[in-house]
């Protein structure tokens, strides 16, 4: 490795985040979607249609033989494209900026909060409906803006800082496995019928390469929020909510807002206790944008890090290589 190299992860991450900002997701041919794809009809191919017949032991074996078939391969490929020069710089750019999605999450987030601006619940129940998995139909104003933020300050963790995280330790490689554990556990990480066993291994990998991102974004968040709140939310609040890694993130989140996240939702018809995070008053549609808005300042602080940390390794490589 030459010094050089120390600076050539963050300059990749910065041109990405570019790319990000001006672009967003592609609509059409994203990665991400073919992979979905085929690890459905991985699945479909790999399972009897009766979901509950097969012994629990089964079905994890089953659900642990497709992760790693499903990002083994994948991780390997990245591997060696990352290497070929030139080219190789070329492929690491695309490929964070299609694992990001800053600009997207902020797009979706803004539907939410335009429509209830404009009074039009039902516009904003939809567009809710299209980032949450939680039943919408009958939620009111306050509801669609908790719903809103709640899935901001989560994939702010899970589709960007993780994915950083990922791409700075362990280059294309890590971002790959990342990302494509992430969207398995979105398939798959469901405590149903059809995925208890099935998913567990995907829901436990995921739950693993989250543990230290998560609590990175979380000091994020209380760094550039209500810290002295953020911090008493995130310590006292995390270890009551259902998820270990998204409860640090949320109640963080919720305390540099000083806003009042969680409480009960519906979920598939069925009403869900959910702990309450943060402090302070219910949400408005003005918070959505606030939550957008600490989000970019946590991706523009991690980029600035990045660089920082890549300047200050290339200065140290140089003085021991002249030393």
């Amino acid at each position: 490795m030459t010094y050089n190299d120390y600076l050539t992860a963050p300059v990749i991450l910065l041109l990405a985040v570019v790319l990000d900002y001006f672009l967003g997701d592609p609509k059409k041919w994203h990665p991400l979607a073919g992979f979905g794809r085929l690890a459905a009809w991985l699945e479909l191919h790999m399972r009897k249609t009766d979901f509950a017949g097969e012994p629990a032991a089964v079905m994890r074996a089953k659900g642990a033989a497709a992760v790693t078939f499903l990002i083994v391969p994948c991780i390997l490929l990245s591997a060696a494209l990352a290497a070929i020069p030139l080219w190789g710089s070329a492929f690491q750019i695309m490929l964070v900026y299609f694992a990001l999605g800053a600009t997207s999450l902020a797009r979706h987030a803004r539907t939410v909060s335009d429509a209830l601006k404009a009074n039009d619940l039902d516009q904003a129940r939809f567009n809710v409906g299209m980032i949450v998995s939680r039943d919408t139909v009958d939620m009111q104003a306050a509801d669609v803006s908790k719903a809103a933020i709640e899935s901001v300050l989560e994939n702010g963790s899970d589709a960007i800082f993780a994915a950083i995280f990922w791409f700075l330790l362990l280059g294309a490689p890590g971002i790959v496995m990342y990302r494509l554990a992430n969207t398995l556990d979105a398939m798959w990480g469901y405590r149903s019928t059809r995925y208890l066993h099935f998913g567990w291994a995907a829901a436990r990998f995921d739950d693993l390469l989250n543990w230290l991102p998560a609590r990175l974004t979380a000091l994020t968040y209380t760094l550039l929020g209500n810290r002295r709140l953020a911090w008493r939310c995130w310590h006292s609040q995390a270890k009551h909510w259902y998820s270990p890694n998204a409860g640090p993130v949320m109640a963080a989140g919720a305390g540099a807002l000083n806003l009042e996240l969680g409480g009960p939702a519906i979920y598939g018809g069925v009403s869900k206790y959910r702990p309450i995070l943060g402090a302070g008053p219910q949400p408005q549609p003005a918070d959505i944008a606030r939550a957008i808005a600490l989000v970019r300042r946590g991706l523009a602080l991690w980029v600035v890090l990045a660089l920082a940390g890549g300047m200050i390794m290339q200065s140290v490589f140089r003085m021991n290589f002249h030393a």
